[in-house]
């Protein structure tokens, strides 16, 4: 199986990124999570970036704010696909959990919570305060790489 995913990195004024615990979602229920799902067949990856961040947190952004912060490659048990990580710093409205999220809270790129998906602080560290832009998550066997 392969994916498309968009993941968003909201971030405030005091570099804090917006995450929401994952609340019946097929993919890391209960885990604090970026907001980001699946690119629906016909659309663009801003415009579904946009779209996952207002259903999820009920803030309205224009696709044309967001920067492409960097992609991922995956293939982990047995699921493969590439996740597109975008950045935004202006929105409209104030977030709260709606669509497959229970709670929505700020956190220090270098402080997330225990309960974190995986591989979030890995992903924010490498895109975020590196500025690497491909990296690569695979099977347990191979490690995590990131690409020049």
């Amino acid at each position: 199986m392969r994916n498309l995913l968009v993941w968003v990195v909201v971030q405030d004024g005091l570099g804090r990124v917006l995450l929401g615990r994952r609340d019946g979602a097929a993919y890391g229920h209960g885990l604090w999570g970026l907001p980001g799902g699946q690119v629906e067949p016909g659309e663009g990856l801003p415009e579904a970036a946009a779209r996952e961040v207002s259903e999820e947190t009920g803030l309205t952004l224009g696709p044309a704010a967001l920067a492409v912060l960097g992609v991922r490659r995956y293939e982990v048990d047995g699921a493969q696909g590439t996740d597109f990580l975008f950045r935004v710093r202006s929105w409209e409205g104030t977030p709260q959990p709606l669509h497959k999220t229970s709670e929505v809270a700020w956190f220090a790129p270098g402080d997330l919570p225990d309960d974190a998906l995986p591989w979030l602080a890995p992903l924010l560290d490498a895109h975020l305060r590196r500025g690497v832009f491909v990296t690569e998550q695979l099977s347990d066997v191979r490690a995590a790489r990131e690409l020049a």
